[in-house]
């Protein structure tokens, strides 16, 4: 039996470029006006995974994402830089989920694969900040959990031995698997694609992808089992459509304004000792400093 990795991944819009038409009216994000990417934490998880991977001969990587039919391009990006193989949670009844509703839906795709060691996931995605979706999958499905994940040290046994970024320093835990784990932005960035994965993965594809695809394309995929992502539905991961979607999360947003920083003064100072005093006063008279 195989060492079982799943990775949690999200795509997310890219908030470098995020303008006036970003959110909606109803307070959710306007992903289409925005530039999808790998939410940068979960590359981190991801090469988080692969570690673990490189000391374990027998470990396979299932990368998991709940999105739009589009969130199946971080799959293929993952199998390019390494993960084995990935499940697409997509279905309208999903959109607009929270941190609660989000994390009740991936909790019932990892209960589905069962026989896993190991959820990876990202300490928090760009488009929402709240790092709550790790601990919540890891509450619901009942496993003991490690945030803010470094590094991975090695196994001990039977179990694991991980080192997690604190305020004021690091420490090293141990913990029994299964264990679900986010990773800190100060761990190893992800490794880059690989090109012969690249060449091997570049036509996998999701149920919805496929259906866009002629039959001589189809044919290519009954000679290649492993092209195929994984898709998953409400119906699919048996879960109750109260508790997913606007409906089934508790967060309201009552309402949003765009701040655009502008530059109203600016004071040009030289590096004398008495602009620098004066600068010194200035910040402290205003509060900034002391």
């Amino acid at each position: 039996m195989s060492f079982k990795i799943l990775v949690l991944a999200k795509q997310v819009p890219d908030t470098r470029n995020v303008g006036k038409d970003a959110m909606k009216s109803d307070g959710t994000v306007n992903r289409a006006v925005l530039p999808a990417i790998f939410n940068p934490e979960d590359l981190n998880a991801l090469e988080f995974a692969l570690r673990v991977k490189d000391q374990k001969e027998d470990a396979e990587i299932v990368i998991i994402t709940m999105g739009p039919p589009r969130a199946a391009e971080i799959i293929r990006e993952g199998l390019y830089r390494g993960a084995d193989s990935g499940v697409l949670i997509t279905d309208r009844k999903f959109a607009g989920s929270d941190t609660l509703a989000t994390s009740y839906a991936l909790s019932l795709a990892v209960q589905k694969i069962k026989d896993y060691d190991m959820v990876i996931a990202g300490r928090q995605a760009i488009d929402g900040d709240t790092a709550q979706v790790g601990p919540q999958v890891a509450e619901k499905i009942g496993i003991p959990q490690i945030t803010y994940a470094e590094e991975f040290i090695g196994f001990k046994g039977d179990k694991v031995q991980i080192k997690r970024r604190l305020e004021r320093g690091v420490e090293v835990l141990e913990a029994s698997c299964p264990v679900l784990v986010t990773v800190h932005s100060s761990a190893a960035p992800c490794r880059v694609r690989n090109a012969k994965r690249l060449m091997k993965y570049k036509h996998a594809k999701t149920e919805i992808e496929l259906q866009e695809h002629s039959e001589d394309y189809m044919e290519m995929f009954e000679n290649r089992p492993y092209l195929r992502i994984t898709q998953w539905s409400v119906r699919d991961i048996k879960a109750d459509t109260d508790f997913l979607g606007l409906s089934g999360s508790p967060t309201k947003v009552k309402a949003i304004e765009n701040v655009v920083f502008t530059q109203k003064e600016s004071k040009t100072l030289t590096a004398t000792d008495a602009d620098m005093n004066k600068l010194m006063k200035s910040l402290i008279s205003s509060h900034i400093l002391g």
